[in-house]
């Protein structure tokens, strides 16, 4: 038995050897899945993949499908780059989804197995976000109008083309939030528009200057139909001063369109309103807090007939990210992390325990229900693996992949899981973070460290995949990747993400510092003399600020850091964040914004560092960027500036991600692997 084991390892070992590392080159050859829909019948899944296309610098989507009863996937959609957004007619002969493959991005109809496409919508608007009624009479969609024009689509053709044929480029604001994420805001405002099916001119659903769905704090939806095809419900903000605002309520109109009523009155945020099969309830996730995009989402339900409102999930302390109504409209289940982990649980509709529906050391997601209510679909992803879509029983039970676009690709690298480990810190706390060891490992070797600080701050290192900061990719280039999760840091409680409120670069700095010691003490390969810390958003302001706080680094990255508190206030979109985050204005706050502003500590910078920015980034724009170099130059410090004129708050586009990584890594190894 020895003697064949021992023949076994002898094979083994150089076919293990030949894997070659998980690069940005590797990387760029998964097919990205998204947006998984059952059909009503239960029978199969559609989905949109998404592909690189390194030669054209763009990423195509189209359409796929896949029985639930297990099979091969195939390809739907071909003409075009961005068919996307399937969506089943109630009899699921049908679906809907949104292409280009006309010039513009346009609603259109085929038949289930992708034959027999036609367009419905030809605006000068164009059209997103289509859902079918659940009486499969009428497409709900958005488009971005005139408020004067609504739906008239000749009216709202008018105006675009005067504005092309228009000498004269310049912008007029008389009002806050005129530029959001990579886009000034023009004339136009998404709205809510009806088409039937049969053809017809659409119908302005939600007429007036708001958008909606509003500049989304909940992630998914903002709209749904009710079962009987006859009421919408959407989320609207309805602040003069969206700015300054995170509440959303809830609204309801006839799809017939006409006057609105609203449903909610919490303080914070409301979103992702969805019907009960049944038609008696309408589900969706709350905040409490006014103004803070960071407060607990809870699950809520509201009876219409009563408009009793509860929430399923009372206490739980973790935030409900996703959810679905049971086939019976009995239960609901939900998504929420933990801890590094998603998993789905489901809770009664009355309330009380929720218990595990599907777990692992993964995210979960996207789950949706057969009619029966016996099986269930959903996403899952983790840190070796991008999104696949399973199946198993509501019950539990051992799931089915129903998905192997990318086994090919992974299985010829070499990834290597996640590692948790976790340091108590002196005011009891408990902080979590995680390790992936470099390519071709060898116990007894040395390697240099990179410690990536994630966004946010409310965000999270864990057990699911990313193509912006990939710690696989990282791993391949021969580095020790740690991913600490320091307050502010989601799915180990609210007190913990609130701790971070006012004190950025308090807490959150020692409990990273904490990590890196305990991480050099507890792993004999991790060379302490050659280590490293990279970051973007709020990770790139906790390297700046790392930058006149210690000198332990050997190389810092900075990507779109916020480094000067006050002129970033100034600069800066969605006002609420920074007001609730410093508790004011720079003026009302002055000592506040000049404590924790990494500016004030310039004279102590002395760490060579990699600046990134994108010039279209307007969450933290790229003057941040350019005012680092420039105390970096200023004060000798060996630093580099990388500015991307195409890209916003993250590189997104391919050659421009091939050359992020390129760089990023090129800047380590100049100081670390000499």
């Amino acid at each position: 038995m020895r003697r064949r084991l021992l023949f076994f390892l002898l094979i083994a070992a150089p076919l293990l050897a030949q894997k070659r590392p998980f690069d940005v080159n590797a990387m760029m050859e998964l097919k990205r899945i998204s947006d998984p829909q059952l059909s009503p019948d239960g029978k199969w899944v559609a989905f949109t993949v998404q592909t690189v296309d390194l030669a054209a610098n763009k990423k195509p989507s189209q359409i796929w499908i896949a029985p639930l009863a297990g099979g091969a996937p195939r390809q739907l959609t071909h003409d075009g780059e961005a068919n996307q957004r399937a969506r089943w007619s109630p009899d699921s002969k049908r679906m809907a989804f949104i292409s280009d493959r006309g010039g513009s991005s346009q609603i259109w109809l085929m038949d289930a197995d992708g034959s027999n496409a036609r367009q419905i919508t030809d605006l000068a608007t164009e059209a997103g976000g289509v859902l079918f009624s659940p009486d499969g009479a009428n497409l709900l969609f958005t488009s971005e109008v005139y408020p004067e024009c609504g739906a008239d689509d000749a009216c709202n053709k008018k105006n675009i083309d005067a504005g092309k044929a228009s000498p004269v480029k310049a912008r007029e604001y008389t009002e806050l939030l005129y530029r959001h994420w990579t886009a000034w805001q023009t004339k136009r405002r998404s709205h809510l528009l009806v088409v039937a099916v049969a053809g017809g001119a659409p119908r302005d659903l939600t007429p007036g200057a708001h958008e909606v769905p509003p500049f989304s704090l909940g992630g998914s939806d903002d709209y749904d139909v009710s079962p009987d095809g006859q009421e919408v419900c959407y989320s609207m903000n309805a602040d003069p001063a969206p700015a300054t605002s995170t509440n959303s309520d809830l609204y309801v109109v006839s799809i017939k369109g006409g006057e609105t009523r609203k449903i909610t009155l919490t303080p914070g945020a409301d979103a992702g309103p969805r019907y009960s099969p049944d038609g008696k309830y309408i589900a969706w996730r709350a905040q409490n807090r006014a103004g803070y995009e960071s407060d607990r989402w809870r699950l809520m339900t509201i009876e219409r007939a009563t408009g009793r409102v509860v929430s399923p999930t009372g206490d739980l302390d973790r935030w409900v990210n996703g959810f679905a109504w049971s086939a019976d409209s009995a239960a609901l289940f939900f998504t929420a992390g933990d801890r590094g982990r998603q998993a789905i649980r489901f809770v009664p509709l009355t309330g009380g325990e929720s218990r595990i529906a599907a777990s692992g050391d993964s995210e979960l997601d996207d789950m949706q229900l057969t009619r029966d209510g016996k099986t269930m679909v959903y996403t899952q992803q983790t840190g070796v693996s991008p999104t696949e879509i399973f199946r198993a029983a509501s019950t539990g039970g051992v799931p089915v992949a129903l998905t192997h676009l990318n086994d090919q690709a992974l299985n010829a690298c070499q990834l290597t899981p996640l590692e948790e480990y976790w340091v108590d810190v002196p005011d009891g706390s408990r902080v979590y973070y995680y390790v992936v060891k470099p390519y071709g490992f060898q116990p007894g070797a040395k390697y240099p460290v990179l410690m990536l600080i994630h966004g946010g701050p409310q965000g999270a290192w864990g057990y699911s995949w990313t193509y912006r900061w990939n710690a696989q990719v990282f791993a391949a280039a021969g580095y020790v990747v740690i991913e600490p999760n320091p307050r502010g840091s989601t799915g180990y409680g609210q007190k913990f993400i609130d701790e971070i409120n006012g004190d950025w670069g308090g807490r959150p700095y020692d409990d990273i510092m904490a990590v890196a010691d305990h991480a050099l003490a507890n792993l004999p390969y991790a060379d302490g003399a050659r280590m490293t810390a990279a970051g973007g958003s709020y990770g790139g302001y906790m390297i700046d600020w790392m930058l006149g706080h210690t000198g332990r680094f050997k190389a810092l990255i900075s990507h779109a850091g916020v480094y000067d508190l006050p002129s970033e206030f100034g600069a800066t979109e969605e006002l609420w964040f920074p007001l609730w985050e410093f508790g004011g204005t720079p003026w009302d706050k002055r000592e506040d914004y000049a404590k924790w502003s990494p500016s004030t500590y310039v004279k102590d910078f002395h760490t060579p560092t990699l600046v990134i920015h994108g010039e279209q980034d307007f969450r933290v724009p790229y003057g941040q960027g350019l005012q680092l170099f420039t105390a970096l130059q200023m004060q000798k410090v060996p630093s580099k500036l990388l500015v991307f004129p195409d890209e916003g708050h993250w590189v997104l586009k391919p050659q421009n991600t091939l050359l992020w990584y390129k760089t990023f890594l090129d800047w380590l190894d100049s100081w670390v692997k000499k």
